[in-house]
């Protein structure tokens, strides 16, 4: 699909009740309001369109953006356009896609490295949210993430609430680490709950050490049942 076809098919796909909702969840005109399985649907079928994506992205329509980045080709992603992009990226939806993105890219740790530093709320959540992808899928050992252990309980109750919530689930996800499922639970006893303003929404955030554990057991309770067939 060519850029006009792809914005047309996003156009006839928005509805009025969709945009109320992403409105609640800090979204902002322009935007469509097209569902999400339209936009996967969309983007399985333009996946890895590079030039698209970036077409998609000036429009500055907000469905046009959410698709940018999952059209956007990881391997092609460069320092302009990540710091071009990060510093559009305004509500917490976009901070999730983008940091999908550039978690695959060639730039993931160092660009987390950077923005978790920012004091920009959308800048230090796709950084920890990058690190937390990071966890699972990279191979970084645990020593690197154990130091970041050392600034969520220092930092997270101080942080911007965004940011506040991408730390919680960096936690989550460091935890799951078998090295470092203690530390984390530790971790997690000390800081407490851990507030975010999720608006208009439904939304909560866990708390870490529960989560941990849950998902722990969750594994286990799988693995035996796949060894007991």
């Amino acid at each position: 699909m060519d850029f006009n076809e792809v914005m047309k098919a996003l156009e006839n796909a928005g509805t009025a009740q969709n945009r109320k909702i992403y409105s609640r969840h800090g979204a902002k005109a322009p935007m469509f309001g097209v569902s999400f399985a339209v936009m996967r649907d969309l983007a399985r079928q333009n996946k890895n369109d590079h030039e698209l994506a970036q077409k998609l992205w000036q429009t500055g329509n907000y469905d046009a953006c959410l698709l940018a980045c999952q059209t956007a080709d990881p391997t092609k992603v460069d320092n302009v356009l990540a710091e071009t992009w990060i510093h559009i990226i305004y509500n917490y939806v976009l901070s999730g896609e983008f940091s999908q993105l550039m978690a695959k890219s060639p730039l993931a740790q160092k660009k987390a490295e950077k923005w978790i530093e920012s004091r920009e709320e959308y800048t230090s959540r796709t950084g920890w949210l990058i690190l937390s992808w990071l966890v699972e899928h990279s191979s970084l050992p645990d020593d690197y993430f154990e130091s970041y252990l050392v600034i969520i309980e220092k930092n997270i109750h101080k942080s911007p609430n965004r940011t506040r919530d991408a730390m919680n689930t960096a936690l989550i996800n460091i935890g799951l680490r078998p090295r470092l499922t203690e530390k984390c639970l530790s971790v997690s006893k000390d800081i407490g709950k851990v507030e975010v303003d999720h608006g208009q929404t439904g939304c909560k955030t866990p708390d870490a050490g529960e989560y941990i554990i849950r998902t722990l057991e969750y594994r286990k309770n799988k693995k035996n049942k796949v060894m007991s067939k």
